[in-house]
């Protein structure tokens, strides 16, 4: 289908999507995390592209990183300096775990391009002065955005990014829940492309090629597709060739708790309220990663209800080596999975030393298994 090949071409050649969006005069400003305010950097005019790790060797970041810090933000360190990241005129950082607080000083101190923001969030969600701080944050981020390209955002701008945002976070949930009534209705391979590639094109494109592919799907004779069903759950997942191990395997996919799927669009911003007001309470709402607090117990219910309303039959976590956040919440998540009767296996990942073999037999063993 034409729609999807666009998202793979947009995923598999970044610096030509980023050329493309340059030529018609749009600064890019690079995030890191599904806690970027993604709708206020469009409303100012830039156009906003998630980074990931190139996979390639670590060399130029070893100076600046230890080498237990996860691969993604090394990965994206190495980029940085060896000029991959060039058509980059700025980078946010919502603050997160360390490593990712660490990177931020040393963007901020190697000074590579025009703009430079800290966005510190909250840790701790769901007390009402967590909602106040956010918002003032949010404003503050605003004011930075508002001097740099030299003029106020109205709020017109705002609910009009929000709009186009809620669009796409719409139609990657209908997708996620047609291929969870009807896995195999579009691969896994695809799925992952459609959800990067919306962090990564123009977002007026990706909505309307998303509204596209929903139609298109919608119309189709549901497959029939026996297969174990699967959640996976983690941080950032950015392997393609994992679906298609699962699916060699057996197994089919019909949903994740990670932020580079569900959890960067589970939500809609409510448009009816104060645009950043209504920013602040998608943040605190939505499904929170380790990294953020709203419960003691919050992320493992929240799993357990998604296996149950996907019907799962069982949890693949996927874990980026030297990311602590993840690491310390998996005892008590698997814990709880168990508890509830639901198999479970932890495979730790990394982007610059891939295991897909291994992983290929852990996950035939596993769908045996269950």
């Amino acid at each position: 289908m034409k729609d999807i090949e666009c998202f793979h071409d947009a995923v598999s050649h970044i610096p030509e999507t980023a050329s493309q969006i340059k030529k018609q005069g749009r600064k890019i400003m690079g995030y890191l995390c599904s806690y970027a305010p993604e709708e206020l950097i469009h409303a100012a005019g830039f156009h906003p592209m998630r980074l990931f790790s190139s996979k390639s060797d670590i060399v130029l970041a070893e100076n600046h990183l230890q080498s237990y810090c996860c691969s993604l933000v090394r990965g994206i360190l190495e980029d940085s300096l060896n000029g991959r990241l060039d058509f980059l005129d700025g980078a946010v950082f919502p603050h997160t775990c360390d490593s990712m607080q660490r990177l931020s000083d040393i963007w901020r101190m190697n000074n590579r391009y025009a703009f430079f923001a800290d966005v510190v969030l909250p840790a701790k969600l769901n007390t009402e002065s967590a909602g106040i701080y956010m918002t003032e944050v949010l404003a503050r981020f605003k004011k930075d955005l508002e001097a740099a390209i030299g003029k106020d955002i109205p709020d017109t701008e705002i609910k009009a990014s929000i709009s186009l945002f809620n669009r796409i976070r719409k139609n990657l949930s209908a997708l996620y829940d047609l291929n969870s009534r009807h896995p195999g209705l579009i691969s896994g391979r695809d799925l992952y492309a459609l959800v990067k590639g919306s962090m990564i094109m123009d977002r007026k494109e990706a909505a309307d090629r998303l509204a596209n592919i929903v139609s298109h799907l919608e119309k189709m004779s549901p497959p029939v597709k026996p297969g174990k069903r699967l959640i996976l759950s983690g941080s950032v997942c950015d392997t393609p060739d994992i679906f298609d191990a699962i699916e060699t395997a057996g197994g089919v996919l019909v949903g994740d708790d990670l932020c580079t799927g569900q959890r960067w669009f589970e939500g809609p911003v409510m448009e009816d309220t104060p645009p950043l007001s209504a920013m602040a309470q998608r943040y605190r709402d939505r499904v929170t990663c380790p990294a953020k607090h709203s419960g003691l117990t919050t992320r493992a219910e929240n799993l357990v209800s998604l296996v149950q309303k996907t019907r799962a039959d069982g949890v693949v976590f996927l874990m980026l080596k030297f990311c602590d956040p993840h690491t310390f919440d998996y005892p008590y998540l698997k814990e709880r999975l168990d508890g509830a009767g639901i198999k479970s296996m932890i495979f730790e990942m990394d982007d610059q030393q891939q295991s897909l073999a291994q992983f290929s037999t852990r996950i035939e063993t596993f769908i045996h298994m269950i």
